[in-house]
């Protein structure tokens, strides 16, 4: 997962910024201006860097099918907003903000959050998704109400994730699995008492299948806050990315998309 949880405290100093358009420095040397916006106006092209392997964020249909996802279609919608057309390129996670950097797009859409880290490096539009972590138990598991509930339960978590750090500070006794699949299946089968996971890979999941064996019994306070990522040196195409969101939220187009993947509105 790209997402990450920080207090809110820390999100309410988002500034809206900037992109990388056509080359790493979109400041005109000559003039000083942030040209950022108009080099995407000019080349009527928003070029957008992603995984393509990131369900349901992004990724191809059937494994080779259209490149799509909730992403993508967020992305697609922005750029039409902007009047231009949608560019992606796609490429690992480890080298994404690298192209970014160097310029090789303008934008990043694939589920990247806010943070301490990234906020000294990019700049980020206005979010566009929202979650939180939660605890899965048995849709009649009645007992699990609260993370302090996890006290001498044991729970089934990726040991390199922020979920582990959660379930072990919660008292809950951790087995080990390599992921969600694993992780899900043991508290399905009964083996394990409950899983904690960001709430889209459980909203996902419950979407896909159409388990109804399953629920949410906890969420954590503090969301993650997901946005598109620019990089440092302008603030015109970010303020503008930002607006079509905005006119995206009000016209009931995040909403869509989020009911489409999700099931449930994630866009606020």
């Amino acid at each position: 997962m790209k997402l990450r949880f920080i207090p809110a405290a820390v999100l309410s100093i988002v500034a809206l910024t900037l992109t990388g358009c056509s080359a790493a420095n979109n400041t005109d040397a000559a003039t000083g201006t942030d040209d950022s916006l108009s080099s995407v106006q000019d080349a009527g092209t928003l070029v957008i860097g992603t995984e393509g392997t990131y369900r349901p964020f992004s990724f191809h249909q059937d494994g080779s099918g259209e490149l799509t996802g909730y992403d993508v279609e967020v992305a697609r919608a922005v750029a039409a907003e902007l009047g231009v057309d949608a560019k992606f390129e796609e490429t690992q996670w480890d080298g994404i903000f690298a192209g970014l950097t160097a310029g090789r797009w303008d934008t990043i859409a694939n589920q990247v959050s806010i943070t301490p880290e990234r906020l000294k490096a990019y700049e980020f539009s206005t979010p566009y998704t929202y979650s939180t972590g939660v605890i899965v138990v048995p849709a009649d598991n009645t007992s699990i109400t609260s993370f302090a509930s996890l006290d001498g339960l044991t729970t089934a978590q990726s040991l390199t994730s922020n979920w582990n750090a959660l379930a072990t500070e919660s008292g809950a006794t951790v087995e080990g699995v390599e992921g969600w699949a694993q992780s899900v299946a043991l508290v399905e089968q009964g083996r394990v008492d409950a899983t904690i996971n960001d709430k889209l890979t459980f909203l996902d999941y419950q979407k896909s299948t159409g388990a109804k064996n399953l629920k949410i019994a906890a969420e954590t306070e503090d969301r993650s806050e997901s946005a598109f990522a620019f990089a440092k040196d302008g603030t015109a195409l970010a303020e503008a990315v930002s607006e079509a969101l905005a006119t995206l939220s009000v016209d009931g187009t995040l909403a869509e998309l989020s009911d489409k993947y999700f099931g449930a509105d994630v866009s606020q």
